[in-house]
């Protein structure tokens, strides 16, 4: 059967109004260690568009430098576990042959985009999986007693729709930055995009060939930024600067910080700086934070900030009759009745006669 080539995608340098989404996707593609990008927000805000864009711009890889783009795998909601991570042929081992592993999805991706579209939909076992192999670059099949590893170093993208469900704390933490979309209401901006995409939509291949040129430029700032990262230089102003923004965000444990101060430095190194500012660091903080913050207890509870005042009824009773009159304390309890209470109720009596003690009567 002929294979029918497909158009090439939508440009990452022709993407108009997401300047936030761009910059995010390139500090990951300068270094994937920051953990991938979550990108919220409604239909149509071109979050697909976006993800295709960066595979298209990125440049290939040592291993394969004839290639000319990098492979761009998505994985389906339906995916199973096996064919994500892939699987072991024991049969094959037991009879001596040696192991036989039958590559993954995540075999694919390695040095591409892994595009997780809906991850709030995935279910949480793989996207533990996608999130752990993210981070150490490494993949891991194990079965009875019999184990495969290969290299699974990978840019990860995942986009959710927020009105579709939530993803888990504890998974929301794993993304290394998360960018939140909204929609475009600028008469003149939305015309803008609609025009760019009818002319895309009409020519791709000529669209792409009038952006061939930015397209180069920006994947040779991601290989010098790639070659120039581990010289560039954090000082401790820098450390200050991320750990007091981490500090006043309240977030759970180190990963805020590192992340933070990896981003800095992948886009520092974009902008061929030889050391990270504190401007750098603020640029890429809200992406840090946006999915990692919590509330400041004056915001989580201003009832306890304010003694009491303005609390639950139950509040109200322990700070307030304290201090209160009786007559004042019966008033509030009047007002605020305690829900559940349930009054006394007669029972049954009988007199019992006056006991003597036995020690009385034995003096």
């Amino acid at each position: 059967m002929e294979s029918i080539a497909l158009p090439p995608p939508f440009p990452l340098t022709a993407l108009i109004g997401q300047a936030s989404l761009c910059e995010a996707l390139l500090l990951v593609a300068v270094d994937p260690s920051i953990g991938g990008v979550l990108i919220c927000g409604p239909r149509g805000t071109a979050k697909s568009t976006a993800a295709r864009s960066l595979a298209d711009l990125l440049p290939a890889s040592a291993e394969a430098p004839e290639a000319t783009s990098v492979h761009f795998v998505t994985l389906p909601l339906g995916a199973s576990e096996a064919r994500l991570i892939g699987t072991l042929d024991i049969d094959e081992a037991l009879r001596g042959g040696g192991v036989k592993f039958s590559p993954g999805l995540l075999a694919r991706a390695h040095h591409g985009v892994l595009y997780v579209d809906e991850v709030n939909l995935l279910a949480d076992a793989l996207v533990d999986v996608v999130l752990d192999v993210a981070a150490s670059g490494v993949n891991i099949v194990e079965r009875d007693g019999v184990s495969h590893r290969h290299a699974a170093r990978f840019t990860l993208i995942g986009t959710m729709n927020p009105e579709e469900g939530e993803l888990r704390p504890q998974l929301l933490d794993r993304f290394g930055l998360m960018v939140a979309l909204e929609n475009c209401f600028d008469p003149q901006v939305r015309q803008q995009i609609v025009k760019t995409r009818l002319d895309f939509d009409l020519d791709p291949v000529a669209f792409h060939a009038r952006h061939a040129s930015a397209q180069q430029q920006l994947r040779q700032r991601i290989l010098d930024a790639r070659a120039a990262l581990a010289s560039v230089e954090i000082g401790d102003d820098v450390h200050d600067a991320v750990s007091t923004l981490c500090i006043a965000a309240q977030v759970d444990g180190m990963r805020a910080d590192l992340i933070m101060l990896r981003a800095a430095r992948a886009l520092a190194a974009l902008e061929a700086s030889a050391t990270v500012t504190r401007t750098h660091v603020e640029r890429v903080a809200e992406a840090v934070l946006r999915h990692r913050r919590h509330a400041p207890p004056s915001e989580a509870n201003p009832s306890r900030d304010a003694g009491g005042a303005g609390g639950t009824a139950h509040d109200a009773h322990g700070a307030g009759d304290a201090g209160q009159a009786p007559e004042a304390a019966n008033t509030s309890a009047q007002e605020a009745p305690d829900w559940g209470y349930l009054p006394p109720e007669p029972v049954g009596t009988t007199r019992v006669k006056d006991v003597v003690p036995l020690s009385a009567k034995k003096r």
